[in-house]
């Protein structure tokens, strides 16, 4: 607004060579006269050297590049009048986007009185909507906004019926499908298969680019996006990505002071290029400046939303938010903050692996501090710094600007660190805010390694965060060295157990082996006796049922066998001739010898007698007067 140069990389560049002091960065390419400025903002005179010809500033010579961007004025003692400042808007209505262009002295009615000839819809019906400064009348002067070149809105019509149901349902189908995003990483050669839904926007794609490649997004310079992928707000649904797969390029834009036609020549393709030259100064939060501050206005008069919600039932919520609104503040390159409470936060630094453990950095936010500007913006949001915090740190962040919300860190803080702690923060002023906490968790308790206020520089703080982590990695090696002895300890213990219950699983299979067998010897052994006794009461009821043996003066024809058993044993008995074969084989099996196992065999001539017919008497089988018998166990 002051300098006229609208390349952001060539205001980056001149506020780098200059410290990032904005006052010196103007007056460097600013050529300087006495004479007096009459200031629009307040009404009133600023007293002192006012914009000269571009060929009286020296310090213009040491930045030639930016000679373009010099705007001539009115010699000193003359009254400067202000160029009325020109507003883009796109306003967004259902499929349609209109683009509009008004001086900041219009109206939020004038707005709708051109949307009214574009969309045809009456301005009674239309609510504007997507003001960061919260809903406004028609009557409201677009000056007082305080609003960036570039914007967005939305319209809400409410009264009037709603789009068709076949594209209310292909647009929602779109929005419901997944991209498949395959990203190459220009100077690494490396490609990255991202999965992203129809709802998520260009920005969230290049915020996820920047978590991998660590490209900001203002640095970032694309190929592939296809043409009306015009605005970093759009879904993927209706960017014209090719579905389900889209191949992209990304790299790092180059940095060095360039000339207004090199700038624009670059930048005349919105596709490739993250963030164009044209967008001015609506991304100046990213580097802590922004309007208000420009103009002497307080930025925290011109912010409505806190960055933190007061009495928050969810620390998780509340983290959510303030990552949300430090984002909005002060640009998508900052550290990553836990989402979470206090207690997780600590569980995720200290709780883990030594290998894996990190320092906890707890950032504690204050917005009525005229430090915290230039802290979040130059310092915290530093790539250095960003970059160093998410290798080495779990970052937390809280809001102390609500005395609620300061009462619920203090109680906290006493809780895990104790009340010095909390007495120390406490004590602070508002002016000496934000403070950055180093912890490190020991074994017993956490201890606070550093306290850094808000007045320090990006060196300093980069000093003081790599002083705690060699303090922290002098501490980590001796917890790694601890764990890996009480590691190999409990490994030997384990496998001394383990051998144990080998053993013990050898012992108590090799007993139940022996009570296996002792089992089946009894077994068999009660088998045997079941058998044996049975055998024996069969021998025993055919010795009962057995007729008496006839005497040897018996008048009647008597038959004397002599059968000579397997051992070599012999027994006789007298059989009357009229006796049957069967009453023979009774006797044998009296004696032990039953004919289903033995065969009882004839000498002469040689012969099978029990496949003779039982019922035969032994005159017929001709075993009388007398024989010889052989018992012979069958096979």
């Amino acid at each position: 607004a002051c300098t006229g140069i609208e390349n952001i990389d060539e205001a980056i560049t001149l506020l780098e060579q200059n410290n990032w002091d904005l006052v010196a960065a103007i007056n460097g390419v600013i050529p300087q006269e006495n004479g007096i400025l009459q200031s629009e903002y307040g009404g009133e005179t600023l007293h002192g050297p006012a914009y000269g010809p571009t060929s009286h500033s020296t310090a213009a010579s040491s930045t030639p590049s930016s000679s373009s961007a010099f705007r001539h004025v009115v010699p000193s003692r003359q009254i400067v009048e202000r160029q009325p400042r020109m507003l883009d808007f796109r306003v967004e209505y259902r499929d349609r986007n209109v683009d509009v262009v008004l001086e900041d002295s219009s109206t939020v009615g004038d707005i709708k009185h051109i949307l009214e000839n574009e969309l045809q819809i009456p301005a009674s019906k239309m609510l504007l909507k997507g003001w960061k400064t919260g809903d406004v009348d028609d009557s409201t002067v677009l000056k007082t906004l305080h609003l960036p070149k570039n914007n967005s809105l939305y319209v809400l019509t409410p009264d009037l019926p709603p789009p068709s149901s076949s594209h209310s349902g292909a647009l929602q189908e779109s929005l419901n499908q997944n991209f498949m995003l395959i990203i190459t990483h220009r100077e690494v050669q490396r490609e990255y298969n991202l999965n992203f839904s129809g709802s998520s926007t260009i920005q969230e794609v290049k915020r996820n680019v920047y978590d991998l490649t660590s490209i900001p997004v203002r640095h970032q310079l694309w190929e592939g996006w296809p043409p009306s992928a015009t605005d970093d707000s759009m879904t993927l649904a209706v960017s014209g990505l090719t579905f389900p797969c889209h191949r992209l390029t990304v790299g790092r834009r180059s940095s060095p002071v360039q000339t207004r036609e090199q700038s624009e020549e670059q930048c005349t393709d919105v596709h490739m290029v993250s963030d164009s030259d044209g967008d001015d100064f609506e991304d100046a939060t990213e580097f802590g400046v922004d309007d208000g501050e420009m103009f002497g206005v307080a930025s925290s008069a011109l912010r409505k939303s806190p960055m933190m919600p007061e009495n928050a039932e969810n620390e998780g919520d509340a983290l959510l938010q303030f990552t949300a609104e430090f984002s909005s503040r002060y640009g998508d390159c900052h550290p990553v903050y836990f989402i979470g409470s206090l207690e997780a936060a600590f569980q995720e630094a200290f709780y883990g692996k030594a290998r894996d453990r990190k320092l906890l950095a707890i950032y504690l936010h204050h917005d009525e501090s005229v430090l915290t500007n230039v802290f979040c913006s130059q310092m915290l949001c530093a790539e250095s710094i960003v970059s160093y915090l998410s290798q080495n740190f779990i970052t937390w962040a809280w809001d102390m600007t609500k005395e609620a919300n300061r009462a619920r860190f203090l109680t906290m803080c006493t809780r895990h660190f104790g009340s010095v702690v909390a007495q120390t923060i406490r004590t602070q002023k508002t002016d000496q805010f934000p403070l950055f906490l180093i912890i490190m968790g020991k074994r017993s308790s956490n201890e606070v390694l550093n306290v850094i206020q808000g007045n320090t520089t990006v060196d300093e703080l980069m000093m003081r965060l790599m002083a705690a982590m060699e303090i922290f990695s002098a501490q980590q090696q001796e917890d790694i060295k601890d764990e890996d002895e009480r590691e190999a300890r409990e490994n030997v213990k384990r496998e001394q157990d383990e051998a144990y219950r080998i053993s013990l699983e050898a012992d108590r299979a090799k007993r139940e082996a022996q009570e296996r067998e002792m089992a089946e010897q009894f077994r068999l052994e009660q088998i045997r006796k079941e058998q044996e006794e049975e055998r024996e009461a069969i021998r025993l009821s055919l010795e009962q049922s057995l007729p008496p043996e006839p005497k040897e003066e018996s008048t009647e024809s008597v038959s004397k066998l002599r059968i000579r058993t397997p051992s070599g044993e012999f027994f006789e008995r007298r059989f009357l001739a009229s006796s049957k074969l069967q009453v023979v084989f009774d006797f044998v099996a009296s004696k032990g010898y039953p004919w289903e196992e033995y065969k009882l065999l004839g000498t002469f001539p040689r012969r099978d007698v029990t496949q003779l017919d039982p019922n035969k008497s032994l005159l017929e089988v001709k075993l009388y007067p007398q024989e010889t018998l052989f018992l012979e166990a069958k096979e």
